[in-house]
């Protein structure tokens, strides 16, 4: 063990210049966006959220670091915009770690980039095998990160000194790492696939899913098979929307979705049956059993029956298509195998080089008639980039016309 401890990278404790105090006044704010104005080149940002512990995605905590500028945590919470910050920083490059999962929140605050690099999904161009920011960090780098409180209640206040170091890390080497990807990317001959991957990321906003269809998403949904039980699920999962809103926590800490498929399943008509289903227990759920209960009667009522399946456009899961459409099976299979192929000859993941969702829709669904110029331009039109069309269509293209046969899938 002690051998093993030897050859490990150094760990990074703390930044380098320590933890700064958390900004939470506006003479604060003000003092952080004039240094951050004054500071040059990028900007490395991050957010810490409070996931499966507050309602909602929004930040409650934002840290930044440009050179010059020094690193600063602000405290989003006593403040209704961070607008002086992003006036601050002008059309500075934003560089973030998996962007996609902080920009909504930062976007909220009045916060959006004018220019971006994602060091992880630069990564995944690259190749390299681990994309998590401590192994990107550790591979390219040579450092090691104290992580461990991904997972804490950011809402906490105030927020232990061991979590904001940690939130500061976060930040600490982004620079750095932002110009060591780049160099390898820019020696792979990627540097403008990395630009068209980061500016859809900074300009794409993903569909949100209606909230009258939220209640879909509950896990385990699948083991109602009738209208009326999903109707009372339809019900039972506004109800604890509006309470987990109203009482700024995550729904499933006021009822775990499991509860609310099993109290849909039995349609308990009083508070004892209620009470007997499995996840509706202690002083909580019996102090809100009423709640839940109006909730089951309203569904058992509801003239408004939702269909066992919501119809959304998209092609079923591909396990299906053997026997659905023998065709599509062939295709599917065939280009992903080949696109694999292609993505290791590459050396990115396979999911960057076309994102299965597209490959699926294509296969299920081809142009017609099927020729390199149609496949290209139904590629662009489900969203790939214009590197994945050069490097795919003509792969699609063979698949789509010329599947193998199914004794060799």
């Amino acid at each position: 063990m002690e051998d093993q401890e030897e050859h490990l990278p150094p760990l990074l404790t703390e930044p380098a210049d320590g933890v700064p105090f958390v900004i939470d006044t506006p003479r604060g704010l003000q003092r952080c966006a004039e240094a951050l104005a004054a500071g040059s080149g990028p900007v490395a940002v991050d957010a810490e959220r409070a996931s499966g512990f507050r309602y909602g995605q929004r930040a409650f905590l934002v840290q930044l670091k440009r050179e010059g500028s020094g690193l600063w945590l602000i405290d989003p919470e006593p403040f209704d915009t961070l607008i002086p910050l992003q006036r601050a920083l002008g059309s500075a490059e934003w560089i973030l770690h998996a962007a996609s999962q902080d920009l909504p929140c930062l976007a909220e605050l009045g916060m959006h980039p004018h220019a971006l690099f994602d060091t992880e999904l630069g990564a995944r161009l690259a190749g390299l095998p681990r994309v998590g920011l401590g192994a990107v960090v550790e591979s390219l780098l040579g450092v090691r990160l104290a992580k461990e409180h991904s997972a804490a209640d950011w809402s906490r206040r105030p927020l232990p000194q061991d979590w904001l170091r940690y939130a500061a890390l976060d930040v600490e080497l982004l620079i750095e790492l932002r110009s060591s990807l780049s160099q390898m990317l820019e020696e792979q001959g990627k540097t403008d696939w990395a630009a068209q991957e980061f500016e859809h990321v900074r300009t794409h906003r993903p569909a949100a899913v209606p909230r009258k269809d939220r209640w879909r998403k509950t896990t385990g949904i699948n083991k109602l098979k009738s209208p009326r039980r999903l109707a009372a699920l339809r019900e039972l999962w506004r109800a604890r929307e509006h309470l987990a809103e109203q009482k700024d926590i995550a729904p499933g800490h006021v009822l775990p979705d499991s509860a609310l498929v099993a109290a849909a399943q039995d349609m308990p008509g009083t508070v004892p049956q209620l009470l007997g289903v499995p996840g509706f227990h202690g002083r909580a759920a019996k102090r809100e059993a009423p709640r839940w209960l109006r909730a089951v009667k309203a569904g058992a009522a509801s003239e408004d029956l939702p269909e066992l399946q919501r119809r959304t456009g998209a092609p079923p899961p591909p396990r299906s298509w053997k026997d659905r459409n023998p065709l599509a099976f062939r295709r599917y299979r065939t280009a992903r195998e080949r696109l694999v192929r292609q993505a290791e000859r590459l050396e990115v993941m396979s999911e960057i080089l076309l994102t299965p969702a597209v490959l699926k829709q294509l296969c299920w669904d081809p142009p017609e008639p099927i020729d390199l110029e149609t496949v290209a331009a139904a590629l662009a039109e489900l969203g790939a980039r214009p590197w994945q069309v050069e490097q795919t269509a003509a792969i699609v293209t063979v698949a789509l016309l010329d599947p193998d046969p199914l004794d060799d899938l």
